[in-house]
Parts: structure tokens; sequence; C-alpha cells
């Protein structure tokens, strides 16, 4: 599997930091202090994520989400849940 990441920590964004067109795809949260993030022009809510437990290949890292069967967006959150370190995964 490779991984491609920046290997650099960014802080996390609160929901009620978003524009009204990035609130308007993330019309489920409904909680203004929900933990969010911009990655290559997307918006993502932690909840889209999936833990990586059983993938051996991903341990380092705390959760993905698959854009296909063979792709998607891995993310590691940091100790103090402030931060975060995104990247793509391809199989």
């Amino acid at each position: 599997m490779k991984i491609i990441t920046d290997r650099k920590w960014k802080n996390l964004l609160y929901f009620y930091q978003l524009t009204k067109s990035e609130k308007a795809r993330l019309d489920w949260i409904d909680y203004e202090f929900a933990p969010v993030f911009r990655y290559r022009g997307n918006v993502f809510s932690l909840d889209e994520f999936m833990r990586t437990t059983g993938i051996p290949e991903l341990s380092e890292w705390h959760g993905y989400a698959s854009d296909t069967y063979y792709s998607g967006v891995i993310i590691k959150i940091s100790p103090d849940g402030e931060r975060y370190m995104i990247g793509r995964y391809y199989a």
C-alpha cells in the first residue's frame, strides 16, 4: 500500500468556523464545536472516518475514509486531540 503525506500537523477546525457552503455539505452536524478539517478543497468531519484497527498497513494511522475500493484519505489525531496529520493511501 502506498501512502502519500506531508507529515505536518495541522489544527482542527470547529463546525462554527466553516463557511456557509461548507456547513451545507455537513448538514447532519448540529454541534457548533464538532471537529472538522479541510483537505484538498473538501471539508471533512471526523465522523466520516473508520478506525484502522485490523489493517496492518495503516497501523500508525487512526482512521480512514475510502474514496474507492483501492484508495482513500487517512488521518492521525494528536494526543491532545487538537491537531491532525492527513494523507492518502493507494493499494
